[in-house]
């Protein structure tokens, strides 16, 4: 699992972090929306983007997420999630995560 803290990434969102995946017909440009934790492993969601650099509608894709802890500077690895029960915990994480951007965003 990663070290990483939900306030240190918040921080680093400032500027928009992206991701390149090579998939099996092309490479896709995403932006990192989050990294967050479901029963003791971290996931990643990101937000494909087209050749102008804006959200397509494809949606928001989930990964697994790993970084080496005895190499920082080591690329993290993403992992294709095939169970459809783990990729609803993540699913549903991420729309508590959504969740609580809006709360926080609403005015007093």
């Amino acid at each position: 699992m990663s070290d990483y803290k939900p306030d240190d990434f918040e921080q680093e969102m400032d500027e928009e972090m992206t991701v390149s995946l090579e998939l099996a017909d092309r490479t896709v440009v995403c932006s990192i929306l989050t990294i967050f934790t479901v029963d003791d492993l971290d996931y990643i969601a990101l937000q494909p983007l087209d050749e102008e650099g804006n959200a397509t509608d494809d949606g928001v894709w989930f990964y697994g997420y790993s970084e080496n802890p005895d190499d920082p500077n080591e690329e993290p690895e993403l992992r294709y999630i095939e169970d459809d029960e783990e990729y609803e915990k993540v699913s549903d994480k991420f729309d508590e995560y959504l969740d609580e951007l809006e709360f926080e965003d609403m005015p007093e």
